[in-house]
């Protein structure tokens, strides 16, 4: 029986045209749901997919590279161009259908619901994450050895060089919490895409906050998964210490900053027991 004390719980009707965005606790229940679905994945499957996902990025750290290269536009507006350029490699996870380890820190939100066990989150974060690393350095060894780096006189080549010693320069710290702020624009970015009814919308819900992670100079672990490889090859030196150290900390970033900052905090406002924020037109059985 309801609680007579409780709050009316008022809800809109659904939208009669099928057009208009999901509302925010919508977009809390289809991320819950879709994350339940990642979590039963068989193991092949999320590997496969997550492979994809690691060449997808791969493709958007391409273009990213080429672009910087020589473009003279100006610090910002080359970062701002760089970043729409990244832009692809998301596209591609979300329309084309992937693993991505970093958007999937968003399946927290159905293991806070207990929906997902603890056991079924690390696994398909590890297989997505040796997925990831597996089709970005395939990339990588494949760009390497298409010579597409000569283009523009080695210039593209120069361009991956100093993107991959900068990103091993960096401390731990700094690693870190770009690391953060990047995932929660990834995982941004994702949630947004829940929002939208079609692939148009799905597309410009994520150019903006990728653009934004990477005019910033934010530390992307599955970029960087082809990023540093590949300026190693293009003559960065194999500094391998340098590559885990980086990894390491971009990663806890990206944990904290996709799992925590995003995932975490929309449970908590929506789907956690008691929330007095039904979903509009998908309400969750809870």
């Amino acid at each position: 029986m309801q609680d007579s004390l409780a709050p009316p719980r008022i809800t809109a009707p659904p939208d009669p045209t099928g057009i208009e965005a999901y509302a925010p606790a919508d977009i809390a229940t289809r991320v819950e749901k879709a994350g339940i679905g990642k979590a039963r994945l068989p193991a092949l499957s999320i590997l496969a997919l997550a492979v994809l996902a690691g060449a997808f990025i791969a493709f958007g750290a391409m273009l990213y590279t080429l672009v910087m290269t020589g473009n003279g536009l100006g610090f910002g507006p080359a970062r701002l161009l760089g970043g729409i350029a990244f832009s692809l490699g998301l596209i591609l996870v979300i329309v084309g259908g992937a693993e991505l380890f970093t958007g999937n820190a968003l399946i927290i939100m159905a293991a806070a619901s207990r929906r997902v066990s603890l056991a079924a989150l690390l696994r398909n974060w590890g297989l997505a994450y040796a997925g990831n690393f597996a089709g970005a350095l395939g990339a990588a060894i494949l760009v390497h050895l298409s010579g597409t780096l000569a283009l523009d006189g080695g210039a593209v080549a120069a361009t991956a060089r100093q993107i991959a010693e900068a990103k091993l320069a960096l401390p731990a710290d700094q690693a870190f919490f770009r690391g953060v702020l990047c995932n929660a624009l990834v995982c941004l970015a994702v949630w947004l895409c829940f929002a939208a009814r079609d692939v148009a919308g799905k597309i410009l819900a994520i150019v903006w906050p990728i653009s934004a992670f990477i005019a910033l100079g934010f530390e992307h672990s599955v970029a960087n998964m082809y990023l540093i490889p590949i300026g190693m090859l293009a003559g960065a030196g194999f500094d391998l210490a340098g590559f885990a150290h980086n990894l390491l900390w971009v990663t806890l970033g990206n944990i904290v900053g996709g799992a925590g900052g995003v995932a975490l905090v929309y449970w908590t406002i929506y789907l956690r027991r008691g929330a007095r924020f039904p979903a509009v037109s998908e309400p969750a059985q809870r």
